[in-house]
């Protein structure tokens, strides 16, 4: 590939501090909400399957308002394949403020929605139209909101910043987890069911207008400013999505791998855990719900430290031994639960489980945004990530409720995590781009070091030439 296609062949100015600080708030802030949409429908899950799927088995309304959940996940790699290219072309921060407002849009139609009592057959379609809305938009929420904070972040901290995405994720989580305990513990039954829990979906329609204010006040960031002018110039070729599997395949594999655990870890401990506690163990709701919050605050605080952390000593020479050391964690801890449920218990699993998250996916936002050149980043964020989380994630709660009521195991949720660690560990160490990466972090050689020179150009030289 010609050097000069490469965004390190010129060296775009830093963005004004005040510019950085808008970013990182805005997009933190933006992730916050819609993830607090996101997490709130699987904890009342067992209610809207009740309000909107009423077909008179508990187990089959359940399992449809789970598969609602699972279908947001399934058009996620479409918006962001849709998202990424149109913010690899016109601007990180103009589909930023889109997919803010789509968001915006979704949840609302979820809190307003009446129920099947009173629309019929039209009740659940409303729903499973507001997750598709919510699916396109969060499918570009997390690759935008990361590319504009790392490319924004100064050199030498892009680890550090990109984490701050990782904890809007542990604030959504913590705050949806801490509304949901309060209206179950403080309103009746016949309110929750009736009204409580729209109020969620309702609070999380706040991020509308954030999405104005990302439009009009934050900057683009200095990598993309001069990304666009190389385009203009001819110096470079503008992104077309019919090379990338040629340019970027073995870089988007790299990319599943390092989100693969993380993501599976994040939605069964996370987003399954309540109804696994619930059914499964025979616990109250508000027992995981409890755990969940304080996993939200550890995350929410700790995933800044793994950040710098990874900065300093290298992604890739952390990720290995993190996620063998959880693999080899899963079966005890789950034993630990199982054996004799009770709440402490589950309390100092959930604590445990939330370290090992921080650890290995503080990360995660520079390490993706590392592993793509510029003009391709945003679409191949999206893409990879979306891919893994649809895969791993999204489709966790289904697939891991339907194996334990096929299976009558409770120790389901512990192979599926243990089967996603070895997936991760094979798609890392087995693409160039994870061994390129793993070399650099052994040779101490930084992504994104002296400044905008283009971290992707170390890990994607073998793949692009």
């Amino acid at each position: 590939m010609n050097p000069a296609e490469h965004e390190g062949a010129s060296r775009p100015a830093a963005l004004d501090p005040r510019q950085v600080r808008r970013a990182l708030v805005a997009s933190v802030i933006g992730s916050g909400f819609e993830w607090f949409d996101f997490t709130a429908y699987v904890y009342f899950s067992k209610i809207i399957a009740e309000v909107f799927f009423s077909v008179g088995s508990s187990v089959v309304s359940m399992s449809l308002a789970l598969a609602t959940f699972a279908i947001g996940f399934l058009v996620r790699p479409l918006g962001g394949v849709l998202l990424g290219i149109y913010a690899d072309r016109v601007g990180r921060t103009r589909a930023l403020s889109l997919v803010m407002l789509m968001m915006c849009a979704g949840t609302l139609i979820l809190g307003l929605a009446p129920g099947y009592a009173t629309l019929g057959v039209a009740a659940p379609l409303l729903v499973l139209l507001a997750r598709l809305i919510q699916g396109l938009a969060i499918g570009g929420q997390f690759s935008l909101s990361s590319v504009v904070v790392v490319e924004s972040a100064p050199p030498g901290k892009k680890m550090f910043y990109g984490s701050f995405n990782m904890s809007s994720q542990a604030l959504a989580i913590l705050l949806a987890s801490g509304c949901s305990y309060l209206l179950i513990n403080n309103l009746s039954m016949h309110s929750l069911t009736s009204w409580g829990w729209r109020v969620p979906f309702l609070i999380g329609a706040l991020i509308g207008p954030l999405g104005f204010y990302i439009r009009h006040n934050i900057a683009e960031s200095p990598e993309f400013e001069a990304l666009r002018k190389q385009v203009r110039a001819g110096a470079t070729r503008a992104f077309r999505l019919r090379d990338f599997v040629r340019e970027q395949g073995d870089a988007a594999l790299c990319a599943m791998g390092v989100m693969i655990i993380g993501t599976a870890s994040n939605y069964l401990w996370n987003a399954y855990l309540p109804v696994y506690v619930e059914h499964q163990l025979h616990l109250p709701l508000k027992s995981a719900l409890l755990g969940t919050f304080i996993g939200g605050v550890i995350n929410f605080l700790l995933f800044p430290v793994s950040g710098k952390l990874a900065d300093k000593f290298g992604a890739y020479r952390l990720f290995y031994p993190l996620v063998i050391t959880w693999l080899l964690c899963t079966f005890p801890l789950f034993w630990f639960i199982v054996s004799a449920p009770s709440l402490t218990r589950l309390l100092i699993a959930q604590i445990i489980a939330s370290l090992f998250q921080v650890a290995i996916a503080g990360p995660h936002p520079g390490m993706l945004s590392a592993i793509f050149p510029a003009k391709a980043r945003s679409t191949g964020v999206a893409l990879s990530y979306n891919l893994a989380v649809t895969l791993f994630g999204g489709m966790a709660p289904l697939t891991v409720s339907t194996l334990t009521q096929a299976t009558g195991s409770h120790y389901v949720p512990a192979f599926y995590v243990v089967f996603a660690a070895l997936v991760s560990l094979a798609l890392v160490a087995f693409t160039r781009t994870g061994q390129s990466a793993l070399a650099n972090d052994r040779a101490g050689r930084k992504p994104f070091s002296a400044t905008q020179h283009a971290p992707a150009t170390d890990l994607q030289s073998s793949s692009d030439s």
